[in-house]
């Protein structure tokens, strides 16, 4: 499991490109900026007040009051700026982020997203997901592509929106998918599977690429 997550991550992280400000939100998401190309130059905001956060620290390493949103201790770069929660949202809400990237519950062919929530269960709340799905000029699902064998990436969610449209990118295990006007369109494929697989696995049809490519290695 923890390498197909270091998987997704890696390959997610090359979607940036150089001077974009990219939020990574808790969960699978905050591995992304362990795999930061070294040839590519961005700043990355972390919604619980600084930007310029940086990979994830060594044991023995760790500064006590440096974390990022999901908590873990986080290493930052010289240009680092903190700051309180107004003005970390006052980033977002005013379209200083080019790139947000978050994990999920639920993804449908419609660019709707559902990942906070799950009806009878106690959960810490919505977080910033809202106003990063509408602040950020792109979206990126970063995720597994199945929860205990069930397709997280549907027709159309079942539990409560986040939001609705705002999905760009989906990044699994499995490959990479673009949310379209005609739904989900099948971009790259990973090799340890088949697209009968990639399908079995997936709660719509997916469209494939007529440049389908293999999904990058680590």
């Amino acid at each position: 499991m923890a390498d197909l997550k270091a998987r997704i991550a890696a390959r997610t992280a090359k979607e940036f490109k150089d001077g974009d400000v990219a939020n990574l939100g808790i969960g699978l998401p905050t591995l992304v900026a362990n795999y930061i190309p070294e040839d590519t130059h961005i700043v990355i905001h972390s919604e619980n007040g600084f930007t310029g956060l940086s990979e994830e620290t060594r044991q023995g390493e760790e500064h006590p009051d440096v974390i990022n949103s999901g908590g873990c201790f986080v290493r930052y770069t010289p240009e680092a700026n903190f700051f309180d929660t107004s003005m970390s949202f006052a980033i977002v809400r005013g379209g200083h982020v080019d790139v947000t990237v978050l994990g999920a519950m639920e993804v449908d062919e419609h660019g709707n997203l559902a990942n906070w929530i799950v009806p009878g269960k106690m959960v810490a709340g919505m977080g910033g997901a809202m106003d990063l799905v509408v602040g950020a000029k792109k979206v990126i699902i970063s995720m597994m592509h199945t929860q205990k064998g069930k397709p997280k990436v549907l027709k159309e969610c079942t539990l409560p929106y986040t939001a609705l449209g705002v999905v760009d990118l989906i990044i699994t295990e499995m490959g990479v998918m673009e949310v379209t006007s005609e739904g989900v369109l099948l971009t790259e494929l990973h090799p340890d599977y088949s697209l009968e697989e990639i399908q079995a696995a997936t709660g719509c049809q997916l469209r494939v690429s007529p440049g389908l490519k293999a999904m990058e290695e680590i």
